[in-house]
């Protein structure tokens, strides 16, 4: 198990009721699937929101976000950077901004 350091949306916090960053215990490997299923395991008003409840794909507008690469399209099974399973870096789940 890892202690992983997670950034969410001031929104997602908001309906979490958590402030600053979230830290999980995450099962090895580290992915971000695993992280993601950590976080909606602890929080569970986050189903949803992140990413499609029925089938686990990340929501258009979130992205996510770890030693400053962008990990989004990275498949969810795939082992996140090493500073992230060390708790040097955080995890971060990021709103997309859209319009024009």
């Amino acid at each position: 198990m890892s202690e992983i350091r997670v950034v969410i949306p001031t929104h997602l916090k908001t309906l979490a009721q958590v402030t600053g960053e979230v830290r999980l215990e995450v099962a090895d490997p580290v992915t971000t699937e695993r992280v993601l299923d950590a976080l909606e395991a602890r929080y569970p008003v986050l189903v949803g929101t992140i990413r499609n409840p029925e089938t686990g794909a990340r929501r258009a507008f979130v992205r996510f976000f770890a030693c400053e690469e962008d990990l989004s399209h990275d498949p969810p099974e795939h082992p996140l950077p090493e500073a992230v399973v060390r708790g040097v870096e955080p995890f971060f789940v990021i709103g997309a901004m859209a319009g024009g």
